[in-house]
């Protein structure tokens, strides 16, 4: 009887060799012949599950989303029922912040896709979609007017404070400290005084 092959785990062991050559090497470096040397396939196989690279990145991304969205449900659930919005976004934040080093590996794959995605741009079609979801979700916990433009604020500090991480621009305590700053800003405007 012919063995049993699991695409799945075949295409995420192939995504997750094309996230080590990215972190390693940048995004440059990833090719079909790279990646399946990464994996230890054949070129054969990897074209088999990724016709292009644009194909192989996108899937990345998804492994990269996957992996953040089981840390912030996992962190979250330790927050009980109904926690404060300001103490549940800043949770989802450190969380998706680039402090501990799956989270780092993660976020260099990030990006390089999202440098990938500015000249390429309909490589990244599934991601704005993405995108308007999760600013809606953060404008519906803040209190107060113009709820959309200081989600868009939150989520690019939030993707500036990963990129300051990643490039060594600042330490984990002074962007948690940026963080926590804005995040007072934010709720203190409208008088909402959530613990921490």
């Amino acid at each position: 009887m012919p063995k049993k092959v699991d695409h799945h785990e075949r295409r995420t062991l192939i995504a997750d060799a094309l996230m080590r050559v990215a972190a390693r090497q940048g995004l440059e470096a990833v090719s079909l012949r790279h990646v399946a040397t990464e994996a230890g396939v054949s070129s054969g196989m990897v074209q088999h599950y990724f016709r292009t690279k644009d194909e192989m990145m996108s899937f990345a991304m998804a492994v990269v989303r996957e992996r953040n969205q089981a840390r912030v449900t996992e962190a979250i659930a330790r927050l009980g029922e109904e926690p404060p919005p300001r103490l549940l976004l800043r949770t989802m934040f450190v969380t998706i912040l680039p402090l501990t080093e799956e989270s780092r590996a993660d976020g260099r794959v990030a990006l390089a896709f999202l440098a990938y995605t500015a000249v390429r741009p309909e490589a990244a079609n599934g991601l704005r979609a993405d995108t308007r979801e999760l600013t809606g979700f953060v404008a519906s916990l803040l209190p107060g007017p113009r709820q959309q433009e200081r989600a868009a604020g939150l989520l690019a500090l939030m993707e500036g404070l990963g990129v300051y991480l990643l490039g060594g621009h600042y330490s984990a305590e002074e962007a948690l400290a940026a963080l926590d700053a804005q995040l007072d800003v934010v709720f203190a405007e409208t008088g909402a005084a959530d613990a921490r």
